[in-house]
């Protein structure tokens, strides 16, 4: 892989380039909370529909240490769906989506499209005639856009389950909390306001959501956005940002806060309380920043070394140029066709699984080294404050490394 290839973003200026010129450039964060009560009624529900554990992340307002995830972002690469560190590739993992999150992550493909997907659905009925069905009511004229809904009408019409409701009341509040659930803590755009109904296909079929790979779903979702973010003209971060963040601090412990060793499942649960400081910002950044530089790779559980395997040069990902240009939308494109090869390769999961080869020494190759002393671009903080100390010498040991 050249050089010049590192940080490829479709053209388009990525950060990593251009930290001397915003060298305190901070992303902030759009999300929102549910604020919905879990009602002990439609856990059911959620169990059924394998977004219960998720569901449990939502009992606290969740905050996000910006400057921590600026500084991880500027290290994202997008063609090969990985942060480039100092002593090799590390990435989120369906395995980290399941721990941290609890969601399925083997299944069907969550997909579909954004617009008249009812006529796609077998004995499909207009949208909207559609959710009045499920919901009982349509909202009004001036809480819809599009295809969807403005959340304040979910939460002022669903918040409050009465105390006598009847079994079928229950199941239309799983369904709206379901809907807002997908919206916000793992599907969420930089509206942070607005619930999609292009999810009513699947709640209405609650018995089979359980069958679906939301968590594969949630780590494209969470990809996309940071392949986004990486552009330099962009700093609003949306998506699954619990699952990001828990990530980095269980896998790198000397970033994580102090005062939270007792966790549960799912793992996410442990930084509940976690309160990141609200000034100097900037200044943080820059700290995080020097932080990652001076890794090394016993700070850090990495994916390859971590399964025990050695690391390779890292390989671009399928079409990766075409697919960043796609941006999900296209208004009545039914994905499951017109992406179908994708849906094939997923389909074929089993068949694709990368073998790794567990060894005694787990860690770079030698042809890993000699490519990262060439070509990497390590660190990202300025010489003045951190000198490039990389050697160009090949250990010796990693000639070895693998061999039996």
């Amino acid at each position: 892989m050249a050089g010049r290839t590192l940080y490829r973003l479709n053209s388009v200026a990525h950060i990593a380039g251009s930290i001397g010129d915003e060298p305190t450039r901070c992303i902030y964060s759009v999300r929102r909370q549910q604020n919905m009560p879990l009602h002990d009624r439609i856990i059911p529900y959620l169990e059924r529909a394998g977004l219960y554990h998720l569901a449990r992340l939502n009992s606290e307002w969740f905050w996000l240490d910006e400057p921590l995830v600026s500084a991880f972002v500027e290290r994202w690469r997008p063609e090969t769906h990985t942060f480039h560190l100092p002593f090799g590739e590390c990435t989120v993992t369906l395995q980290d989506v399941a721990f941290q999150l609890g969601l399925p992550v083997d299944g069907e493909a969550v997909s579909g499209c954004l617009g008249e997907f009812e006529t796609y659905m077998e004995g499909g009925r207009p949208a909207w005639e559609w959710f009045e069905d499920l919901f009982g009511e349509c909202p009004p004229p001036n809480k819809v856009k599009q295809m969807t809904v403005h959340f304040t009408w979910f939460r002022d019409r669903f918040r409050v389950l009465p105390a006598d409701a009847s079994e079928e009341t229950v199941r239309i509040y799983a369904w709206a909390y379901i809907m807002m659930l997908l919206s916000t803590q793992l599907f969420g755009d930089k509206s942070a306001n607005r619930v999609h109904i292009r999810w009513l296909p699947f709640v209405a079929n609650l018995d089979d959501m359980g069958r679906y790979s939301w968590g594969s779903a949630a780590l494209a979702w969470l990809y996309r956005c940071m392949c986004r973010l990486a552009n330099r003209n962009v700093t609003n971060l949306a998506g699954p940002l619990q699952l990001l963040q828990s990530w980095i601090f269980w896998r790198f412990p000397s970033l994580r806060p102090e005062g939270f060793e007792a966790f549960s499942f799912p793992l996410a649960s442990r930084w509940s309380a976690y309160l990141p400081p609200n000034d100097g910002k900037e200044q943080r950044v820059i700290r995080y920043r020097l932080a990652l530089d001076r890794l090394t790779a016993r700070d850090v559980d990495r994916v390859v070394p971590q399964l025990g395997g050695v690391q390779h040069i890292p390989e671009d990902a399928l079409n990766v140029d075409w697919l960043h240009a796609k941006d999900g939308r296209g208004g009545d494109r039914w994905f499951p066709r017109y992406y179908q090869v994708w849906h094939l390769h997923w389909g074929n999961r089993v068949d694709a699984v990368i073998s790794i080869d567990r060894v005694a020494d787990p860690g770079p190759s030698a042809d890993y080294l000699d490519w990262w002393f060439h070509e990497a671009q390590r660190f990202l903080s300025p010489g003045a404050a951190f000198a490039d100390p990389r050697g160009t010498q090949i250990p010796l040991e990693a000639f070895q490394r693998g061999s039996s």
